[in-house]
């Protein structure tokens, strides 16, 4: 929406270019990501990281105390179709229980790989500081969870955010209850008002005094209002004049990488993506579940919903557009990973080899039964599934880069056979 609405500065005077040129911050992202990066299947198209900066520092020290290092509020990864005909955003919520690898923490140690929110690969990085190495760690996570080749990093902090709905003199919601939240700083009636400053912020980062108190809730609401910021924006903006106090704000509080950081980078992006038609612009969540389906004693986190998360990331990093409607429907009744049992067997030759993957399997929710040692050596890794188990099978070759499932007639039971081979890629 930013980059959309840059356009009109062209003609407001070198001044005004010049000023809001100035206040984009770089952060050099490219050199800190390392090796080992997805690769390219849609050449043409554009993958750009969104981070809702939580940084308490400066102006955002009023919105909680005890955090020592940066936050990510939102995170959203935006598809630009290489056609430029349309384009997808997609919610990854904070509480996704995910692999993190090792990162730089920007003081000159590396974190171990672990799995914990997904937020907190930005904490991670950002340990010192430091936008570039938190941006760095966000994008070694985002991608090593989704396949997604990542172009392009964004970060917007509170007080940025807060400016842009102020230039437009408030955004209308209408929360159908009052809201009272003080983690939020937020105390709303019931019905349509035009919110700006302090509530605006409020309103979109309430979760736990709305609805069933999920980041899914304030996800939502996030979206809603993006998109009503983005249509009063382009109704009301129509001069330089007018955009000068919001893109100012937007400007100052605007962190991207290198490539992007500069008025000329964004316009040219916002060149691309501006004939997009409102209706083929869509914003998704990635299809989730509570990860106390799989782990009991979770009540905070949720997980990734397989095959149907795998199938969407698969989509975009190939340019296919998805229908939300289609994923909606195809996300109705998930598969736990809980539900799923597997026998592991090992057919390596490495003694142990079965015990390892069925850790790894077991700290995902899946039931692993047992483990043994396949009747023969096997180069690629299996996964055999007795008739009607199709979809279990494909709850787990989902999480299984390049393993296929294949029929096994021989077994009966409720069981899967994952036969670990030299190939075996790891679990996402």
């Amino acid at each position: 929406m930013l980059a959309v609405l840059v356009l009109g500065v062209a003609g407001a005077g070198a001044w005004i270019y010049g000023e809001l040129n100035g206040n984009i911050h770089a952060a050099d992202v490219d050199g800190r990501i390392g090796g080992d990066r997805p690769t390219n299947l849609s050449p043409g198209s554009r993958n750009v990281l969104v981070v809702g900066s939580d940084s308490r520092a400066g102006g955002n020290a009023g919105y909680g105390k005890g955090l020592e290092t940066m936050q990510s509020d939102t995170l959203m990864v935006l598809h630009v179709a290489a056609d430029r005909e349309w384009a997808t955003v997609v919610s990854l919520p904070r509480d996704s229980w995910v692999p993190i690898p090792a990162c730089e923490r920007g003081d000159g140690s590396v974190s171990a790989p672990h799995r914990f929110k997904i937020n907190e690969s930005f904490a991670i990085g950002g340990s010192s500081g430091d936008v570039a190495t938190a941006a760095a760690c966000t994008i070694k996570t985002v991608e090593r969870n989704t396949g997604l080749r990542i172009d392009h990093f964004v970060s917007v902090d509170f007080q940025g955010f807060k400016g842009m709905v102020n230039a437009l003199d408030g955004i209308e919601v209408c929360p159908e209850t009052a809201i009272r939240d003080k983690k939020a700083r937020l105390d709303l009636e019931a019905g349509c008002q035009t919110v700006k400053d302090e509530d605006a912020l409020g309103y979109v980062r309430t979760r736990y005094s709305v609805g069933d108190g999920s980041d899914l809730g304030r996800i939502g609401r996030q979206q809603e209002f993006l998109e009503a910021l983005a249509a009063k924006a382009q109704q009301t903006l129509t001069s330089p004049a007018d955009l000068y106090g919001f893109l100012d704000s937007a400007t100052s509080s605007l962190t991207t990488d290198r490539a992007l950081a500069g008025i000329k980078p964004l316009a040219a992006l916002a060149a691309e993506v501006k004939g997009i038609p409102a209706d083929r612009l869509t914003f998704l969540t990635v299809p989730n579940y509570a990860r106390e389906a799989d782990v009991p004693s979770d009540r905070a986190n949720v997980v990734w919903q397989y095959p149907q998360a795998a199938d969407l990331f698969d989509a975009l990093a190939r340019d296919r557009e998805t229908d939300k409607e289609d994923l909606a429907a195809a996300s109705a009744n998930p598969v736990h990973a809980r539900s799923v049992t597997v026998r592991v067997l090992n057919g390596t030759g490495t003694a142990g080899r079965a015990a390892e993957v069925a850790e790894e399997l077991r700290a995902l929710g899946y039931t692993v039964t047992g483990t043994g040692n396949a009747p023969a050596p096997a180069e690629r890794t299996a996964v055999r599934h007795p008739a009607g188990l199709e979809e279990h099978a494909r709850v787990l070759t989902s999480r299984l880069d390049g393993v296929a499932a294949e029929p096994a007639a021989s077994e009966g039971g409720r069981t899967l056979t994952l036969v670990v081979g030299a190939d075996y890629p790891g679990t996402v």
